[in-house]
């Protein structure tokens, strides 16, 4: 039988118990608070989703006089590891919806705009509503934008089911419509496209959870041998983890779906239903009768315009200049880095965003004290793959590719299992949002 007290203690219980233990041990990781440090420092927070929200509230408790500001236009706060369950006919748009105030802490500002201009030699950002608010430590936790402008002929518009077309990563009502496709195919069958984009992006798994879910429903609907499917490699893996990679075509052989290397989408036709890929050798074009879309993924403009971002590294895609360990800025000692914007080898999904906060919060509190940080972030990333309904891999991962699992002799990394599912499907949520209060 598990040992639930061990699972509960374990470092790395982001992934958390099943249902009520989850929030369980989210609300014990944090333990007691340390006694708040007394500062009437400025601190300027840019984006208010998973990282800038929990660093938010763990810097309310941690400083005694600092002003906290957070900053963002959107006001839904988006529960963005649900999209694919939503994607897959599991959830309803409305489960990965709420308010981004409600997960504030009081005491600090909260101002409902975006960054328009960032300049981190004067110490100064001026918002889209004209707003100068300047700062003496900045924290950016702005995310990532969807360049869906790079793929020629597609438009947002387009997703649902009247055109094959499921764009997944947009929103939490895109994922919707994407189930709406993909429901639609599965019964009708044809030829269905999947892929990632060339860039670096958030959660690398998703779009390989999404042609397998695919294949299952397919499957379990009776209409297997009416779907083919097809997926679209960026690279010449299927994952950047090897052992992960070696698995996942293992997975795609025995379920009969198809990969082909280094294809990456750059225009569809949604009138004739074609879509071209780059290739090493030249464009290619198949017909299809699904196709989820993922575009290229890039950090905000303004964030690309400060002078943050890597000067010989992602150029195209503008990721800030951190140092991988502290999440400092190489360049501006007093900036940091949260989430989807770090320029680091690894470490795009809430799991990481999970161990960033420990470091910066760490590093920033430190100095405010008089004395160096001491806390480090290894590259931990974790992705919950889905393989089929009721079925995952709790795949853990660090900078140097070795697995790390959190449950080491109990849940076998790369064995399809209920509980891993369990904790994707039941229990994360309970421990993100334990996350977002700033106690896990």
């Amino acid at each position: 039988m598990m040992d639930l007290q061990k699972l509960a203690t374990n470092r790395r219980g982001f992934m958390g118990l099943a249902a009520g233990g989850s929030a369980a041990f989210a609300m014990g990781a944090a333990g007691k608070p340390a006694q708040a440090q007394r500062t009437n420092a400025r601190i300027l927070i840019l984006g208010a989703g998973a990282g800038g929200t929990a660093i938010a509230n763990r810097l309310s408790e941690r400083l005694d006089g600092a002003q906290i500001t957070i900053l963002d236009g959107r006001p839904q706060h988006w529960y963005q590891p649900g999209f694919t369950l939503i994607a897959s006919g599991l959830r309803k748009a409305d489960y990965a919806v709420s308010s981004t105030q409600q997960w504030l802490p009081r005491g600090i500002t909260y101002v409902n705009e975006y960054a328009a201009e960032l300049d981190p030699d004067a110490n100064r950002v001026t918002t889209t509503g004209g707003q100068r608010i300047e700062y003496d430590y900045l924290i950016v936790a702005t995310g990532l934008v969807l360049d869906w402008d790079a793929i020629e002929g597609f438009d947002l518009s387009m997703a649902g089911p009247q055109n094959g077309i499921a764009a997944h990563y947009a929103s939490p009502e895109h994922a919707e419509l994407s189930w709406q496709a993909l429901d639609k195919f599965t019964d009708e069958g044809g030829v269905g496209l999947f892929g990632r984009p060339a860039t670096e992006m958030k959660c690398a798994g998703a779009p390989l959870k999404l042609v397998m879910l695919a294949e299952d429903i397919a499957t379990t609907k009776g209409n297997r041998s009416k779907c083919e499917f097809i997926y679209n490699a960026q690279a010449t893996n299927l994952f950047g983890v090897p052992i992960v990679d070696h698995r996942v075509r293992q997975i795609f052989t025995d379920r009969d779906i198809a990969y082909r290397w280094q294809h990456v989408l750059k225009a569809i036709d949604p009138g004739t239903k074609q879509a071209t890929y780059a290739t090493p050798d030249g464009d290619v074009t198949t017909a299809y009768d699904f196709i989820n879309v993922i575009p290229p993924q890039r950090a905000p403009q303004v964030v690309r315009e400060s002078g943050l971002s890597w000067g010989d590294k992602w150029t195209d895609q503008g990721w800030i200049e951190v140092d991988p360990h502290s999440l400092r800025h190489r360049r501006y000692p007093n900036v940091f880095g949260i989430g989807d914007i770090n320029g680091v080898p690894k470490g795009k999904t809430a799991a990481s965003v999970k161990w960033h906060q420990p470091v910066v919060e760490d590093h920033l509190v430190s100095e405010l004290a008089g004395r160096e940080g001491t806390k480090f972030f290894d590259g931990y990333t974790s992705c919950p793959m889905i393989t089929r309904i009721g079925r995952a891999m709790l795949i853990e991962f660090d900078y140097n590719d070795r697995l790390v699992p959190s449950f080491p002799g109990v849940i076998a990394p790369l064995e399809e299992l209920w509980i891993s599912w369990l904790m994707k499907e039941v229990a994360l949520k309970a421990t993100y949002n334990a996350m977002l209060r700033g106690r896990a």
